[in-house]
């Protein structure tokens, strides 16, 4: 199988064109860039696919999780929903054979693009010991083969099951109940990496680790706070919905290192306007802080709204709901009035002026939401970052009213669903007692590994099985080398997927590939076809059943999937009809109801395709289950922190060619990056300041516990960005990242907040670089 993705120049990076970063998201490049996926996939296979995505008889997108409207058009998507559904849907397909003439060496020098070009995964791979390439394998003797592995293991919590957000909640269901009737918590996530923090502040601050808003919310609010987020290639249908905002008069506040597209202005492809038209102004002000300043930023916007209260009779604070709702704001004032200005104004980059705009259009509000994303949740302190989040909406009383609320803007398409549903290494003891009750079965009690716990637990022969639902694991962890070398160390990896990736190449000594459906295919069991269902960002339950053919025959359902492990690990011992599990998810859904609150008549509600929305005692009620009963004010320090005259501070980002660890093309269209990835961002004076030209090759060099890490050959590109402050794309840039670095409390890596230097050939700027493996290649 040899296309033109097999064809790369020795150095792609020299084929790296810049032009001027975009103003707009959306418009008329939106439309084309769509069609040019849809062409690849074949354009009237992905028009009828497309037509499907989000709709309440169709499938929901394996993309972003933002919610969909009650009332739907027919095109229910957006430019990188589309690309998540053409790549699904690719013609291509990977066999055996395709195997036989690759090895897993040769395939590990290509490029992550290039693996996923490769196409669909059409039958269960094996690796066995020793072995440099992956052969066919029956499906029972693949099962067989896991199970003999897991019953060798001389402890259950020597096993990993991992999960990334694009599973079902049937599947992800299925998958905590077995790993918990084999007698591990050990069940890492997605969100371990990515939102984890906005978990661990909602639910110590609130009760509730789930955000408080509805879209309808949205229709309602007075001021909209951006913060940490790039919509426009992240979450494109948030932009649909600031401009209704912005539209109706609603104020939208942007806060984020970089001027980013969808945060400027927004064409609407799906109108003339959009595509003939200047487009929709977003953002009212732009507060461009600096990486890590937003703890210093978001308190002094309160620090200006208490002050503009004490001067206008109370103006601006909501003083019956702090008196009736909330706990410990006069220490939280207290404390605040000893931060000084001069510390806020260094920390955040941010003007005092400026922050005092920001707090009058807070003042002049009467229902606020404030949006984020991992520009909040990925830094040594975004656990504190978020609770001052939820202080700026406590403080005037936007919590379980409408039109206002916390809305943490998760990434995957059903990482909140995986958690509701149980994948989580924290368990609580009430869950527990009902999956017992349900099913007869013992549970662990201990805590499982987090992500960057397991990760540490296969480096020191503690975990010896890993099992991957979905994801890339390698590519989407810190310390890439330090990952790969851990993986490399088990005795089995287990890998639940749809197409190649680089996780597929740095495995255990033996090493299982489980082609799984697409959200766009249909499941059939026993000629019976099932849907499943996802729950989005805001805690909505839909529906979602593709209609396409699966890419091979031998192609299984997730929940096929864990079930057949399942039965050949456990056996009869755990008494759960794992069969009639796989041939009915009315089964599952009907154990769900017994098991987690607010899934009562859960087949009945789904029925209708319609969906439903689940309880939220916050939302609904003004309810808060903390130890108070109250939300609660929590103190923080400004962090401090230096930085040396030749260090930088790096945060990896997505380009607009990408969906979390899926590369679906070299080009960042909205930052004017085009044919390469291997780029750092910089502010212009920075470039002058350290002798360095734009267009320059650099090496980005991180220290951190005395451990040096290198990522080799980045090209300088000259960009409105703060001073000191870097950005470049991930996974490339994971390399950098010390598994120990970490946000408090969540366990988060602090992917926003990497300390660098740069080398270059002609000018080093990092003094004596002590001896380092060298890493990134």
């Amino acid at each position: 199988m040899k296309d033109a993705a097999d064809s790369k120049p020795a150095n792609p990076e020299d084929e790296i064109r810049i032009t001027a970063a975009s103003t707009y998201a959306g418009g008329v490049p939106s439309v084309l860039a769509t069609l040019k996926h849809a062409r690849d996939a074949g354009l009237m296979r992905s028009v009828t696919t497309l037509l499907q995505v989000n709709q309440k008889s169709g499938f929901q997108c394996p993309g972003c999780a933002w919610p969909d409207p009650e009332e739907r058009g027919h095109a229910e998507f957006c430019e990188q929903g589309a690309k998540a559904v053409t790549d699904e849907i690719t013609p291509r397909r990977l066999t055996a054979d395709f195997f036989q003439t690759h090895s897993i060496t040769s395939l590990r020098a290509q490029s992550d693009h290039w693996l996923n070009q490769q196409g669909r995964l059409t039958e269960p791979l094996w690796r066995p010991p020793g072995a440099d390439h992956y052969r066919a394998i029956d499906w029972e003797q693949a099962f067989s083969l896991i199970g003999a592995e897991l019953r060798a293991l001389p402890s259950p919590d020597a096993a990993i099951f991992y999960a990334s957000g694009r599973t079902s909640n049937e599947a992800a269901f299925l998958y905590q109940l077995f790993a918990r009737a084999f007698g591990t918590n050990n069940l890492p996530d997605s969100s371990n990496m990515c939102h984890e923090s906005s978990s661990v502040a909602l639910k110590s601050q609130l009760g509730s680790a789930k955000g408080t808003v509805t879209l309808e919310d949205f229709a309602q609010a007075d001021l909209i706070f951006i913060i940490g987020q790039n919509p426009g290639t992240n979450h494109p249908r948030m932009l649909r919905t600031l401009q209704a905002a912005a539209r109706r008069g609603s104020k939208i506040i942007a806060i984020n290192p970089l001027h980013e597209a969808g945060l400027t202005r927004f064409k609407d492809p799906q109108e003339i306007s959009g595509l003939l038209g200047t487009g929709t102004p977003l953002a009212h002000l732009f507060l461009q802080v600096r990486l890590s300043g937003d703890v210093a930023l978001l308190k002094g916007i309160i620090k200006a709204v208490i002050a503009h209260a004490e001067q206008h009779a109370g103006a601006g604070l909501d003083h019956d709901f702090i008196r009736e709702h909330t706990h410990g704001f006069d220490a939280y004032k207290a404390a605040l009035a000893e931060v000084p200005w001069d510390d806020i104004e260094a920390q955040a980059g941010i003007t005092r002026a400026q922050i005092h705009t920001a707090a009058q259009y807070y003042v002049n509000a009467k229902r606020v939401i404030c949006c984020w994303a991992m520009g909040l949740t990925q830094h040594p302190e975004a656990v504190a970052t978020i609770h001052e989040v939820v202080h700026l909406l406590m403080i005037g009383g936007h919590l379980g009213r409408a039109g206002a609320g916390a809305c943490p803007v998760r990434g995957h398409s059903n990482v909140q669903g995986d958690r509701t549903m149980g994948i989580t290494v924290a368990p609580t003891a009430e869950f527990l007692q009902r999956l017992e009750h349900t099913f007869a079965i013992t549970t662990p009690r201990l805590p499982g590994y987090h992500v960057v716990a397991a990760i540490k637990a296969m480096a020191t022969d503690q975990a010896k099985v890993f099992c991957g639902l979905g994801g890339n694991f390698l590519a989407a962890s810190p310390d890439t080398e330090f990952t790969a070398a851990a993986l490399q160390r088990c005795r089995l990896s287990v890998q639940i997927s749809t197409k190649l990736n680089r996780s597929h190449l740095i495995t255990g000594a033996q090493a299982l590939i489980l082609p799984c459906l697409g959200r766009s295919e249909e499941d059939l069991q026993k000629s019976v076809p099932q849907f499943v269902t996802t729950e989005n960002s805001m805690g909505f339950i839909s529906r979602s059943a593709g209609r396409l053919a699966p890419p091979s025959p031998q192609v299984r359902s997730e929940v096929a999937i864990i079930a057949g492990i399942a039965r050949h690990s456990l056996g009869d011992s755990s008494g759960i009809a794992w069969e009639g599990y796989t041939g009915n998810y009315n089964l599952i859904r009907a154990a769900i109801e017994t098991v987690i609150p607010g899934f009562e008549r859960y087949n009945e509600r789904m029925q209708s395709t319609q969906g439903f929305s689940l309880p939220h005692a916050v939302r609904d009620a003004r309810r808060f289950d903390t130890a108070h009963g109250r939300a609660l004010f929590m103190l923080h320090s400004l962090p401090s922190r230096r930085l040396g005259d030749a260090e930088f501070t790096l945060m990896t980002i997505r380009s607009h060619d990408q969906f979390n660890t899926t590369v679906y093309g070299l080009d960042d269209r909205y930052r004017g990056i085009y044919g390469g990835r291997r780029v750092v961002l910089i502010n212009p004076e920075d470039l002058q300041t350290h002798h360095l030209r734009a267009g320059e090759l650099v090496d980005l060099v991180s220290e951190f516990n005395g451990v040096v890490r290198r990522a080799k050959q980045f090209r300088l590109v000259p960009y409105d960005i703060p001073q000191r402050c870097l950005a470049a794309y991930y996974p490339e840039t994971n390399v950098l990242i010390s598994i120990d670095n970490l946000a408090a409390e969540s366990h988060t890596p602090a992917s926003k907040f990497v300390v660098v230097k740069l080398q270059s050939d002609t000018t080093n700027i990092n003094g004596t670089l002590p001896q380092c493996q060298e890493l990134g290649k």
